[in-house]
C-alpha cells in the first residue's frame, strides 16, 4: 500500500509548500534580524530564523505522518483528539503565557504553544467524520447540524476568551464553508445564515472589548489614531508602497528598523513588499493559491464524503487565513494577528499547515489510486470487447 501511496501522492502540493517555507525562513531571518538584537537585546540576528527552522523540523515527522497514515484512520481519533484540544484550552485559562495582552500560549522551554492552532485541524477532522456519518439524515436539522454546531461554539467561546478573535472567526468561517459543502438542503441553509448573521451582529454590539473595538478605528481611520494602534497599519501602508514593483532588495528594508513592531509576525507580507516588491507578493500569494486549488480539485474529486470534507476544510483553511492577514496588513479587515501561512514566524501555525498539507496529499494519493484503478479497469473492458 505504501508503495502505491509513493506513485501517486501529487508531489506538486509538497514542492511548493517547501518553497512557501523555504521562501518563509528567508524573509524570517530578513524581517526578524534587527527586531531580535536592537529590541530584544538577543546577541544573533538570526534569532527567529532559527528558531523557526527547529520548528520546521519538527514539523517534518509530524507532516510524514500525515503523509503515510491513510487519511481514513484519522475517523478513530476524532474523539480522542476532540478531548485532548478540549482539555488543552481549559489549562490554558490556568497555566497559559500572556503574551501581548492575551493568554494564548503554553510556554516550554524556550518555545510557545498554541493550542488554537490545533483546535483548526481538529475542528475539520471532526465535522468531517461528523457530517460524512450523517448523509442519510442529513436534512434532520436538529440531530445532523445541530450537535456539532454546539461543539464549534463551545471552542469558539473558549478561543475568544483567551483572548484571540481572528482564530475564533476563522474557525467559524471553517465551520461555515464545511457546512455548506456537507449537503444541507436549501431552506437550513438560509436559516443558518440569517441566524448567524444575527449571532454576529449582537456579538460584535455587546461583546467585543473596547481594545477590540479599538482594531476597527485603526482599520479604517489609522490616521485618526497614528501615534498609538494606526501605527503598525500606516507603516505597513509605506512599506507595501515604497517597494513598488521589484523592491529595494532583500534585505533592504527600513520599516522593519523599529518603524514596524514585530515585523516577522502577521505583518511579515509588508516587509516582503518593500523588500521584493509586488513581485515578491504575488509569489507567495500565487503559491497558495495553488494549494488551495489543488486542494478543491482534491476534494471535487474524492468520492469518499469523510475525505473529500477534510480536503474542502484544509483548503477553506488555507484560503480563509490567507484572506485575514492580508487583508489586515492592507487595511481591508481590522489587525487580528492571524499568521500567514507557511510565511509568517510561528511554529504552531507551521506544524499545523506542514500536517495539513500532508493530511491533503494524503487524500489526494488515494483519489490518483482510484481513479488509475478505474482507467485501468476501463482499459481491460475495451480489450474484452475487442476481442
Amino acid at each position: 500500500m505504501l508503495k502505491k501511496l509513493f506513485h501517486h501522492y501529487d508531489y506538486s502540493m509538497i514542492i511548493v509548500m517547501l518553497l512557501l517555507i523555504s521562501f518563509g525562513l528567508i524573509m524570517v531571518f530578513s524581517a526578524g534580524s534587527i527586531w531580535a538584537v536592537s529590541v530584544l537585546d538577543k546577541t544573533s540576528p538570526g534569532y527567529f530564523f532559527i528558531r523557526q527552522l527547529i520548528w520546521f523540523l519538527v514539523a517534518v515527522p509530524i507532516g510524514l505522518i500525515g503523509l503515510i497514515m491513510p487519511y481514513q484512520a484519522y475517523r478513530a481519533l476524532v474523539k480522542p483528539m476532540l478531548l485532548v484540544t478540549l482539555v488543552l484550552l481549559v489549562l490554558l485559562i490556568f497555566l497559559g503565557n500572556n503574551v501581548n495582552n492575551a493568554t494564548s500560549w503554553f510556554r516550554i522551554g524556550f518555545f510557545n504553544i498554541q493550542p488554537a492552532e490545533i483546535v483548526k485541524i481538529t475542528l475539520i477532522l471532526y465535522l468531517a467524520s461528523t457530517f460524512s456519518n450523517k448523509q442519510k439524515s442529513i436534512d434532520h436539522f436538529s440531530t445532523a447540524v445541530l450537535p456539532p454546531l454546539s461543539v464549534v461554539m463551545l471552542f469558539f467561546m473558549l478561543v475568544w476568551m483567551q483572548p484571540d478573535l481572528g482564530t475564533a472567526m476563522i474557525l467559524i468561517a471553517i465551520s461555515a464553508v464545511m457546512i455548506v459543502c456537507s449537503g444541507l438542503k436549501m431552506s437550513h441553509l438560509l436559516s443558518l445564515v440569517g441566524g448567524a448573521a444575527a449571532g454576529v451582529a449582537i456579538f460584535f454590539m455587546v461583546f467585543l472589548s473596547d481594545n477590540q473595538t479599538g482594531r476597527f478605528t485603526a482599520a479604517y481611520d489609522p490616521f485618526s489614531v497614528a501615534d498609538t494602534t494606526g501605527r503598525q497599519l500606516i507603516n505597513s501602508y509605506i512599506a507595501i508602497a515604497s517597494g513598488g514593483l521589484t523592491g529595494k532588495g532583500l534585505g533592504k528594508s527600513i520599516e522593519k528598523t523599529g518603524f514596524l513592531p514585530e515585523p516577522q509576525t502577521d505583518f511579515i507580507i509588508s516587509i516582503i513588499g518593500e523588500e521584493l516588491g509586488l513581485l515578491g507578493i504575488l509569489f507567495v500569494i500565487l503559491c497558495i493559491a495553488y494549494l488551495v486549488f489543488r486542494g478543491f480539485v482534491t476534494a471535487i474529486r474524492c468520492k469518499d464524503v469523510f475525505g473529500s470534507l477534510i480536503a474542502i476544510g484544509i483548503s477553506s483553511m488555507m484560503a480563509i487565513q490567507t484572506f485575514v492577514n492580508l487583508g489586515a496588513a492592507t487595511g481591508l479587515i481590522p489587525v487580528t494577528g492571524v499568521t500567514l501561512p507557511f510565511v509568517s514566524y510561528g511554529g504552531s501555525s507551521l506544524i499545523i499547515m506542514v500536517f495539513s498539507i500532508c493530511v491533503l496529499t494524503n487524500i489526494s494519493a488515494f483519489v490518483n489510486m482510484r481513479r488509475s484503478g478505474n482507467r485501468h479497469e476501463g482499459e481491460r473492458e475495451n480489450v474484452k470487447a475487442f476481442y
